[in-house]
């Protein structure tokens, strides 16, 4: 037998290997999602039997409960997963693209961004429905930002990541100038938003916000070919008749919308972007389309258990979710950056 037929039968298998690792963690991600969604209509103040809470979700069985499960807790629960959705699909997306594991839309800014364009939507006392553009817009201006100072660098790692930390905490700095200047009645509501919480989240935001998720995920789905011709190098996909800088812009900006939309939802959540790619790399190996949508359904998980966390297991009443996360994900970001200053990594570099 030539090596030839060996080397094919041995990338056949191991593409085998891969997907039915994606299939068997994909279901579990989806079973816990479910119990996860289960838990988030039970528990509260009111505790619901499952079957109860489920009727109810659908607007069967007592008007009592299926007001507290269609109108505050399955809101707050959907947003947590159309959010986490958006950031792990993010992550992964801006990660391969820029082929920096220290890539995610919070270290580089795009959530602060979005930040700033949702706070001064709601200064203007905009339409809650009009959130998801301010956010969008918002984070459009966080990405050219970030090229506009690092594009000279070549996007090299580090300045790339030190330039969007500025970026930033510039807009942080700017988003906690509008609030200090809001009335007294707007400035609570804001300042919940931006430490990223799910907390009082309406259909019209979560049906806004979520309708245009699911386009862009969609889109993200489309688009991964030309992100796997890219995770060949520039040159061979040049050679592939791609036109690199086009497909880079368009994968940025597909990036930027998942990251906005989920931070209209969300807030500027952090971690859940950084870690989800790494875990579903950790799990399945290699990156496929399908690895794609487990980082999806990953970063719903994560989100929506940190959100049970926040309401139930913590001692403190009203602590936004962007806590627990960023709590998980400052000495996850410290390790990540102490592996790329190493000596190993800069001799990759």
């Amino acid at each position: 037998m030539s090596a030839a037929v060996v080397s094919v039968r041995t990338k056949s298998a191991s593409r085998v290997r891969v997907r039915r690792r994606v299939l068997l963690f994909g279901a579990i991600g989806l079973v816990l999602l479910f119990v996860l969604l289960t838990l988030s209509l039970t528990t509260g103040e009111i505790p619901l039997p499952a079957g109860t809470a489920l009727r109810a979700l659908v607007g069967l069985g007592d008007s009592g409960d299926v007001l507290v499960v269609q109108q505050f807790r399955a809101p707050r629960a959907v947003a947590a997963i159309v959010a986490g959705a958006g950031l792990g699909a993010a992550g992964c997306v801006l990660q391969r693209l820029f082929r920096n594991p220290l890539a995610s839309p919070d270290v580089m800014g795009i959530t602060g961004g979005a930040s700033l364009g949702a706070v001064a939507l709601i200064a203007a006392g905009a339409s809650q429905a009009l959130i998801p553009l301010g956010a969008l817009g918002g984070g459009l201006l966080a990405a050219l930002l970030l090229g506009v100072f690092a594009w000279g660098s070549g996007l090299a790692v580090t300045r790339l990541v030190l330039t969007g930390l500025a970026v930033q905490a510039g807009l942080a700095a700017a988003v906690n100038l509008m609030i200090v200047r809001f009335p007294a009645e707007l400035a609570g509501s804001a300042l919940q938003w931006t430490a990223g919480s799910v907390y009082g989240r309406t259909w019209t935001e979560v049906w806004g916000a979520g309708g245009a998720m699911v386009l862009a995920l969609g889109a993200a789905l489309l688009m991964h070919r030309r992100l796997a011709v890219l995770d060949l190098g520039d040159d061979s996909a040049g050679a592939l008749g791609l036109r690199t800088s086009a497909a880079r812009l368009q994968l940025l900006v597909l990036a930027v919308v998942l990251a906005s939309l989920a931070a209209a939802l969300a807030g500027p959540v952090t971690f859940v972007a950084l870690a989800v790619p790494h875990v579903v790399r950790f799990l399945t190996g290699p990156p496929t389309v399908a690895s794609l949508v487990l980082a999806g359904v990953t970063g719903a998980v994560l989100l929506l258990a940190s959100d049970l966390v926040v309401q139930h297991l913590l001692p403190i009443e009203g602590l936004p979710v962007g806590a627990v996360t960023a709590t998980l994900g400052a000495p996850w970001l410290l390790v990540l950056m102490l592996r790329q200053s190493s000596p190993v990594q800069r001799g990759r570099g």
